[in-house]
């Protein structure tokens, strides 16, 4: 038995974020009507929309507010008018200082073929084989948040450090995570790392060989980095969870999206001991933002993510990811994923369509 009860912050953020989200939430209204449990939102500014408000990418009271909540769920953010503005005020600070507030460590990203759009795929036919797989990024560690990081010297003779660097901790508790995600696939687990070259990877390494006594269901291996980018595109079907640090993971998560064939299909969560965010993995698209063109179906299926995890209700997710399959196998597309020719639907239409099939599946 799942929550009876949902608290959800809505940050829509930029771009086709507002758009998109807007879809993502009838799923989410519905979903919790039919599925008898009490919905509660809230919406706060974020990224570039928070700039243009409030000064800042992120407020301390959205800050707050997101700890109180029990699943954040955000649009996307960043666009070409924030671009000129120093590193530390851009809209994508915004995104790290949230997920560092929540603590929320763990980034699992779904890639899942459909059938219906497997010639989207820039692979092979014989290749793709409608895989589907997960990438567990580790989030809130690694080089975007390793110190001491800093430039020094005179001007052609500058030096850059970041630093990588994991405790025994932090690498234990994203092994858990992916083990226990594991278990509920199909049981393999490949740990992604180079630990030939760096004495961290050993110890990620070591810790997950460790860890493994804990789960002897799950089958584990390992692999180099460069190698698991190469064997993701020669044999995505073969991978069931890859888990990784944070750096190797942004890299990966966004190869997998490309084997799928278009990114506005790709679902993310990030979660933690106690908080979630929950956000479809494509940009802002400004390009056509406000247009009605954006594709709806990632946010819509970062909704089956917060059923899944959030709300403990399986059930609700596989109706979201069913009636997603089931508008892609009448042929809806819209213009990221239609072939030349085909005909095209907008984001509402594509949004009513899902459901319209939730409608028939939850009654």
């Amino acid at each position: 038995m799942g929550n009876s009860k949902l608290d959800v912050l809505v940050l829509a953020g930029d771009g086709i974020g507002p758009e998109v989200t807007a879809e993502a939430l009838k799923v989410l209204e519905l979903v919790c009507k039919r599925g008898g449990i009490t919905l509660a939102t809230e919406h706060g500014d974020f990224g570039g929309a928070s700039i243009d408000k409030h000064g800042e990418p992120i407020t301390k009271s959205v800050l707050d507010r997101s700890r109180k909540a029990d699943a954040v769920m955000m649009g996307a953010c960043g666009g070409p008018k924030w671009d000129n503005l120093p590193t530390h005020q851009r809209p994508e600070k915004g995104l790290l200082a949230l997920r560092e507030h929540m603590e929320v460590f763990a980034n699992l990203r779904p890639a899942r073929l459909f059938a219906a759009l497997a010639e989207a795929s820039p692979l092979k036919a014989e290749r793709a084989n409608n895989f589907e797989f997960v990438v567990v990024r580790e989030l809130v560690g690694g080089l975007y948040f390793g110190k001491p990081r800093f430039i020094e010297g005179e001007k052609g003779k500058r030096r850059g450090v970041n630093t990588l660097t994991y405790t025994e901790d932090e690498i234990r508790r994203i092994g858990r995570v992916a083990f226990e995600t594991a278990q509920k696939r199909r049981k393999k687990l490949t740990s992604v790392d180079k630990a030939n070259v760096l004495e961290l990877m050993g110890l990620w390494r070591e810790v997950m060989i460790e860890l493994s006594a804990d789960y002897p269901d799950v089958k584990l291996d390992h692999l180099y980095v460069d190698n698991a980018a190469m064997q993701l595109i020669l044999r995505p079907s073969e991978f069931d969870v890859l888990v990784t640090e944070n750096m190797f993971g942004d890299i990966l998560s966004d190869l997998a999206a490309a084997a799928t064939g278009s990114i506005g299909l790709l679902p993310s969560a990030a979660i933690g001991e106690k908080f979630a965010l929950y956000e479809p993995i494509h940009g802002s698209a400004p390009d056509i933002a406000g247009q009605g063109k954006a594709n709806p179906l990632a946010a819509i299926l970062t909704m089956g993510m917060l059923f899944e995890h959030t709300a403990k209700r399986s059930d609700l997710a596989q109706a979201i990811s069913d009636s997603v399959e089931a508008v892609l196998n009448k042929g809806l597309r819209t213009g990221d994923i239609a072939k030349k020719g085909e005909p095209v639907v907008g984001t509402v239409a594509m949004g009513d369509a899902v459901i319209a099939e939730l409608s028939k599946k939850l009654g």
